[in-house]
Order: structure tokens, then C-alpha cells, then sequence
């Protein structure tokens, strides 16, 4: 089976996977108070309604018909992005999701090829100088990593460079840039091509704003950093290690190929299989929000969003969140699999 052809068969795939999550998502909501489900139909808050109208709308809606005309309707709203209003940010929910989703993509933008590619340069150095000094350091930084919650080094960030230092202040912007541009987008002084700060200030030949956004996203990534690459440097490190140990990388040093060939050549790309697995879902789970940071370092992201609807039981919006973790989680599979069937082509025929 050619690569081409694997693709295609992954992407079939998909269709029942997304109608599993879709039913699942339905199923789950049907454990919610009735009143409460209003709300993943209508455009507008229903705190002011009088019970007779809200009653209405249930009838309106179908929710007092059949669990399978109950799916059909709402599926159909679904479908077109209508997951109701977002009661805990008094907005369409689609809206609120769409406008926190770039916040957390920059952060991913900028950390995640930094961890992937330190944590995999990191774990493979580790295996090649085995219980030597680089190996030492590094297994105590995974253990440091691996064991110290995110919000602790946060915290402790923000104790020295925003306490202490005084050198910015959380959020994605400094106060006075943020002020700046709320009036700047009110006046059509600078245009949201794509809610990336860093792509937008650009766009607008806005330096200042691209280096002040920049400083803002130091911190965040160095927590995601620290904390996300000890794991790939622990599993890269023992995927290499087990590699170094089979028989073909000792017939290729019998046949007199040069160290840095069968470390990169052969070692290094068949120790890949899991730390792809893990890359993919480190990503994945950084791009439907990072719960903790974000509300650490007060940044607008999608993980604070959902977390703040979740304790206010924001119905539209928790549904909103699982969807679209939903999507993201299968696409980073779906990449997953692509890059597997790449590094060993062995796999297309499974």
C-alpha cells in the first residue's frame, strides 16, 4: 500500500470517529436539566425569559420529543457552529471559542518546536553518553520536570520577574499596549488578519506590539518547556536506548559505518515511532488549552475560558470545548499516523 493510498484510508476513518464523539457529546448532555439545554439552541441569554416562554422553547426546539429527534435537531444546529449562547461571557459561544483559540495557538506556535526538537536532541545525546555527565543532568532536569506541578513554576516565574523584577506584567499584552490597541481595532487603525498577536502586529508593521507580545509569551513557554520536554526526553532516551541495543546497529558498526550513521541513520530514526506518538499528543492536548498556564499568566486562551464556563455549568460552551478538543485530538492522530507510515514505511501494510 503506498503512502498516498494510507492517507486516504486514515481520512475515511475519521467520519465514524467524529459521529462516535458527536453522539457521545449528545449523550452526555442529555444529563442535564432541560431548562439548562435551552441554551445550546438560542443566540441570547434566557435568565430574563418568563417560564412560559422558556417553556415555548422547548417545545420549539423538540426538547420534549424523542431522544432521536432531540439528536437531529441538535446535530443540525451543531453542524452549521451553532452551539448557543455562552452564559458565563454573555457572547455567542462559537464567537467566544473562535476569539480565544488564536491566544492559545501562539503559545503552541512558539513552544512546541522548541520542545519537541530540545527533547528529542536532548533524550537522544542522553542515550549516546549513557550514565556520563550530560546523561546525569539531563535524567535530573526530566526528573525536576516530570515531577514539579506547572502552576508552582509559574508562580515562581511570576514571584521574580513580575513581583521582583518588575520587568512585564501577565497577560498578552502590557496594560498600556492593550489599551492602546482597543482604541487602535475601534477606530480601524490596525486589522485582525489571523488574532495572532505576533503574525497581526507584523501585518501592521507594529513592532512594538510584535516585541511586547513576544516578552509576554517568555514565560508561558518557558513553564511548557521545562515541564513538557522532560517527558519527551524521557521517552526518547529509552526508545534510543533500546534501539542502540539491537542486532542491526551492531552489523552496521561491523560493516564499518561511522558513529554519527548509526546513531542518526538508523538508531535515531527507528527509536522515533513513540516519540512521535507522545510529540502528537503532547501538541494535540497543548492546542485545546493550557488550563493551568493560562490562567496562571492571566492569558486568553481557550483552557481559562472553558475552565471558568465549567465551574459556572456554562452547558454551550463545555460542548463547544469537547468538540473542538474533539477535532483537534483526532487531526493530531490522523498526523500521527501519517508520520508513522513515513519513518517506517513497514507500517502502510498493517
Amino acid at each position: 500500500m503506498g503512502l498516498r493510498e494510507y492517507i486516504i484510508r486514515r481520512l475515511l476513518l475519521l467520519i465514524p470517529i467524529m459521529l462516535g464523539v458527536v453522539v457521545l457529546i449528545f449523550a452526555i448532555i442529555q444529563f442535564v436539566p432541560v431548562m439548562v439545554r435551552v441554551s445550546l439552541y438560542t443566540s441570547g441569554s434566557i435568565k430574563d425569559l418568563r417560564p412560559d416562554a422558556v417553556r415555548d422553547m422547548i417545545h420549539q426546539f423538540g426538547l420534549d420529543q424523542p431522544v432521536w429527534t432531540q439528536f437531529a435537531t441538535w446535530f443540525s444546529q451543531v453542524i452549521v457552529g451553532n452551539f448557543g449562547f455562552a452564559e458565563s461571557s454573555q457572547e455567542r459561544t462559537l464567537n467566544g471559542l473562535l476569539a480565544r483559540v488564536p491566544a492559545t495557538f501562539e503559545i503552541v506556535i512558539v513552544s512546541a518546536p522548541i520542545i519537541v526538537l530540545f527533547g528529542i536532541w536532548l533524550g537522544v545525546h542522553s542515550a549516546v553518553q549513557k550514565d556520563k555527565p550530560f546523561d546525569q543532568m539531563t535524567r535530573i532536569l526530566s526528573i525536576l520536570g516530570t515531577s514539579l506541578p506547572s502552576f508552582f513554576f509559574g508562580v515562581l516565574l511570576l514571584a521574580i520577574f513580575v513581583g521582583q523584577l518588575r520587568w512585564i506584567t501577565p497577560g498578552r499584552l502590557s496594560p498600556a499596549m492593550g489599551t492602546e490597541l482597543a482604541l487602535m481595532l475601534k477606530y480601524g487603525q490596525f486589522t485582525k488578519y489571523t488574532g495572532l498577536m505576533l503574525i497581526d502586529s507584523l501585518l501592521n508593521w507594529r513592532l512594538h506590539y510584535f516585541y511586547d507580545a513576544l516578552v509576554h509569551l517568555m514565560l508561558p513557554t518557558l513553564v511548557l518547556v521545562f515541564i513538557q520536554t522532560a517527558v519527551l526526553v524521557r521517552v526518547t532516551r529509552s526508545s534510543m536506548l533500546e534501539a542502540l541495543g539491537k542486532t542491526y546497529i551492531i552489523a552496521a558498526r561491523a560493516k564499518g559505518l561511522t558513529r554519527d550513521e548509526v546513531i542518526y541513520k538508523h538508531a535515531r530514526r527507528n527509536a522515533l515511532i513513540p516519540v512521535v506518538t507522545i510529540s502528537g499528543l503532547l501538541v494535540g492536548g497543548m492546542m485545546t488549552g493550557l488550563i493551568i498556564t493560562e490562567t496562571v499568566f492571566l492569558f486568553p486562551g481557550v483552557g481559562s475560558w472553558a475552565a471558568t464556563a465549567a465551574q459556572r455549568f456554562d452547558v454551550s460552551v463545555v460542548a463547544a470545548y469537547s468538540m473542538f478538543s474533539a477535532i483537534i485530538f483526532v487531526l493530531a492522530n490522523l498526523i500521527v499516523d501519517v508520520l508513522y507510515a513515513y519513518i517506517d514505511p513497514r507500517i502502510r501494510l498493517g
